[in-house]
């Protein structure tokens, strides 16, 4: 079965999630107080590390209260470059909808697996009485922290997470390293990640069959086995926007990692914009499943692939930046079956308005995936509207599995800048056949672009020339937009404010380096 790069749900206490990647659990960090001498990082201008002076944060004296009846855990206090906080810990389980504000010398803390209410069980065509209903809610500007590698956070079936900030006013989960001032711009794999589970439908079933409406998975590497999947398209598993994912990805058993971001059979009342994830050390963003509808989603540094998604997801997507580390990941987008390409749903992914940028042929693309874009079995790909730049490596690879099972593709207004090859087929596909499907030359498809974005993602003036394709009619989802590619032009600046920045991707002066925290 295929690797599940990305399933946040590392390690928290006894969970071990599934993901695909390296070894077990990595060294847990060290809760508590922390003291360290103040020193400066040197991230990418324009965003400096602070450099300490009498305005250092200064530890609130207690913790803020939460509605749930464990309350919030007062940890001490940890001290790094921005000054000192006060460190609450968050209870392993939250069993009434709480809030965590924001508070001045704050800092919430993950200190293992922490779950947002309790699964119901499976239930048709409705959610079960037994569920929780529990929301966890999270303040603009708060910050979160794991305190070790076991640490991720598991919102179960049935219940929600309401994390919504602002474009001036992120939220942010990150390590314990970052707290500390310890991070490089390579450091990855020191927490979990997010992950979210739904009753929507999915295919690859572990309990249930295909076809019978109790389709359900397992959250890999899970002890408590945590389930997802249903038949309710429309679930809601709550909203994210405004939200940084910073270093993520630990694994917790053998080919089990998580990633930044991780859904599983999530429905179309949840809601993500406006999310970053930044150097996960397995996906950037893994979609198992389900209805998911997500605008401007950014990917920087994930070091396996940017976008993942699989066992029969339906997905529409609009303003992607996919951004690898020169040297560093796989595929820019894996979209697949996980290898039963007779199930159904099918998978199909609609994506437009994006930019996705390899720079380079790295090792792990040419020992695995072999191209930026890799489609294989059971999976219908429709591409609007994107800009693709690898100029060292293959744009595009297929898998054919034969019949009526193989993956397919449709590309309206997608402009690429590839090496030589270009193309790679496998299976029952040849190269041939992919460039065929692409079809370049028609469509506003163009194989042969020369690459003129500026500032590393913005269109120039090639890629403006491109005539869009109108995507209105796809979907309610879709706005049509005068433009192919994720960003317009200098003007249109969604991506500024709320992400952070580093060597590979820097967002402006506005944006601050994530390899620090921001203090207001």
């Amino acid at each position: 079965m295929k690797n599940f790069h990305g399933l946040f749900l590392v390690g928290c206490s006894a969970l071990a999630l599934a993901g695909c990647g390296p070894t077990d659990i990595a060294s847990p960090g060290t809760g508590g107080n922390v003291t360290i001498n103040n020193t400066t990082n040197t991230p990418p201008a324009p965003a400096p590390t602070p450099t300490p002076t009498s305005t250092l944060v200064q530890a609130a004296a207690e913790c803020p209260s939460i509605a749930d009846s464990q309350g919030l855990t007062n940890a001490g206090t940890i001290t790094g470059p921005e000054g000192t906080w006060r460190v609450c810990r968050l209870p392993a389980r939250f069993n009434a909808s709480s809030t965590l504000t924001k508070a001045p010398g704050v800092l919430y803390e993950m200190n293992g697996r922490v779950q947002v209410g309790t699964d119901g069980g499976f239930s048709r065509p409705v959610a079960p009485a037994t569920d929780t209903n529990v929301t966890l809610s999270i303040d603009p500007g708060v910050i979160i922290y794991a305190s070790n590698s076991r640490a991720w956070l598991a919102v179960n079936r049935g219940n929600k997470i309401n994390a919504v900030g602002t474009a001036t006013q992120p939220i942010i989960f990150t390590s314990l390293q970052n707290v500390r001032g310890q991070n490089t711009e390579t450091s990855n794999q020191q927490w979990g990640g997010i992950v979210l589970m739904g009753r929507a439908p999915v295919t690859d079933c572990q309990f249930g069959s295909v076809g019978t409406n109790n389709c359900e998975r397992r959250t890999e590497g899970d002890v408590d086995q945590s389930r997802y999947g249903g038949a309710l398209p429309t679930d809601n598993s709550g909203e994210m926007k405004y939200v940084q994912i910073r270093y993520s990805g630990a694994a917790i058993a053998v080919d089990d990692e998580l990633q930044s971001l991780t859904t599983e059979g999530t429905g179309s009342g949840t809601k993500l914009s406006y999310i970053q994830s930044y150097n996960s050390s397995d996906d950037g963003v893994e979609f198992f499943g389900g209805v998911v509808n997500m605008n401007h989603l950014i990917v920087v540094g994930a070091d396996d692939d940017s976008l993942d998604m699989d066992v029969g997801i339906q997905a529409n997507l609009q303003y992607l930046l996919l951004i690898q580390r020169d040297g560093v990941g796989d595929s820019l987008m894996e979209l697949d079956s996980n290898n039963n390409e007779a199930d159904t749903p099918r998978q199909r992914a609609r994506i437009s308005n994006f930019t996705a940028i390899q720079r380079l042929a790295n090792p792990d693309n040419e020992r695995q995936n072999q191209a930026s874009l890799f489609f294989r079995g059971n999976s219908d790909v429709e591409l609007y509207n994107g800009v693709v730049v690898s100029p060292n490596n293959e744009c595009i690879r297929m898998n054919g599995s034969g019949g009526a099972n193989s993956a397919t593709l449709l590309a309206r207004s997608v402009v690429m800048t590839c090496n030589a090859t270009k193309y790679l087929g496998t299976g029952t596909f040849n190269a041939t056949q992919v460039g065929d499907f692409f079809g370049t030359g028609a469509n506003n498809n163009n194989d042969g672009l020369t690459s003129t974005l500026t500032g590393g993602f913005i269109n120039g003036a090639n890629e403006t020339a491109v005539t869009p394709f109108s995507i209105v009619s796809l979907s309610s989802f879709f706005a049509d937009r005068p433009y192919i590619g994720a960003v317009r032009d200098s003007t249109d600046t969604w991506y500024a404010g709320w992400t952070c920045n580093s060597t590979a991707a820097n967002f402006g002066s506005t944006s601050g380096s994530c390899l620090s925290l921001p203090t207001t």
